[in-house]
């Protein structure tokens, strides 16, 4: 009776080294997982943080472009504009002006 025990302690021992390799198995799996997903999500981030900067760019540009509208608006009402306009699109002098065409 003595042959028992030690088969005993060596399928006692199989088992517990087949439960630490399984278990070192599905950790080593979970760390290959997470970081294949943490590289997915890294190039994710990248892409976000670039399409961030173009709409920044733009913002930007649409800001000056609101600006120069805002300059231009104010540039019509003036006079210059007015006689400017006048005189090149209907024509129209002051009384007692000259104008000299080119032929």
């Amino acid at each position: 009776m003595t042959g028992k025990p030690g088969k005993a302690r060596y399928r006692r021992d199989n088992k517990m080294r087949f439960s630490l390799f399984l278990a070192g198995f599905v950790v080593a799996l979970l760390v290959i997982v997470v970081s294949v997903r943490s590289i997915g999500f890294a190039r994710q981030l990248e892409q976000k943080q670039a399409y961030i900067v173009e709409l920044e760019t733009q913002i930007e540009a649409e800001r000056e472009r609101a600006e120069e509208i805002e300059e231009y608006k104010k540039y019509t009402q003036t006079r210059g504009y007015m006689e400017k306009v006048a005189k090149e699109k209907l024509g129209l002098i002051y009384e007692g002006e000259i104008v000299f065409k080119h032929e």
